[in-house]
């Protein structure tokens, strides 16, 4: 079974799950999306654009932390723009100590990625002239853009998303996979890979099957 890992550095969630699970982070796909895209796609709102929900989002993604065992810091504002940091990312091939890089310079240090683009240009190891050139490069946004509509392919409606990918392809040559979204469905994808049947049992193919009762009007 192959994992792809969905992400948005501006997603604490995404930081804690990358930080709590290593070993899963070592052997997925890291494939960074704009999360403002997938909410743009499915007409929803991310957590700290609902006025009543954000301090809460804040609070309960720091007890997290604590809970887990994580440094955190909040940056020092957010939501922010995160496409700088998720075009470097590609254009950093994705690579698991680039990532982890960048998620502490914003989650566990507390720094902005727009306002110390310099320092975080440095801590990579590069210079600002060829970070600037590595972003700006065409193949680099079309990666971006490609990663989104990918995800939104898959039904990717949120970040941190695992999607746990069948060996081979499924009926009519698509691909096969469940998704698990947030740090909280951890647990269950470690399940899945465990036991691939797990979703077989009649009460969660029922659940595939749920009719709607009511709707809210659009």
């Amino acid at each position: 079974m192959r994992l792809v890992w969905y992400f948005d550095f501006v997603s604490p969630y995404s930081y804690l799950q990358f930080e709590a699970y290593p070993e899963l982070m070592q052997t997925a796909e890291l494939r960074p999306v704009l999360f403002a895209g997938l909410l743009n796609h499915w007409g929803g709102k991310g957590p700290a654009e609902i006025p009543a929900k954000r301090l809460q989002t804040y609070r309960y993604t720091y007890w997290q932390a604590g809970q887990h065992g994580i440094a955190m810091n909040y940056p020092p504002a957010h939501p922010f723009n995160p496409i700088h940091v998720l075009r470097l990312a590609l254009a950093l091939d994705c690579r698991y100590e680039a990532i982890k890089t960048l998620f502490e310079f914003i989650w566990k240090d507390g720094r902005s990625v727009n306002d110390e683009w310099p320092a975080l240009v440095e801590r990579l190891g590069l210079d600002l002239a060829t970070a600037d050139a590595m972003i700006a490069a065409q193949r680099v946004k079309d990666a971006l853009a490609a990663n989104g509509r990918q995800a939104i392919d898959r039904g990717v409606y949120g970040v941190p998303t695992f999607d746990a990918l069948r060996e081979g392809p499924g009926a009519g040559g698509a691909t096969t996979g469940e998704l698990f979204w947030g740090l909280d469905a951890t647990d269950m994808l470690l399940d899945y890979l465990a036991d691939p049947a797990l979703f077989d049992a009649p009460e969660m193919r029922r659940l595939a099957a749920l009719p709607v009762g009511a709707a809210r009007k659009s």
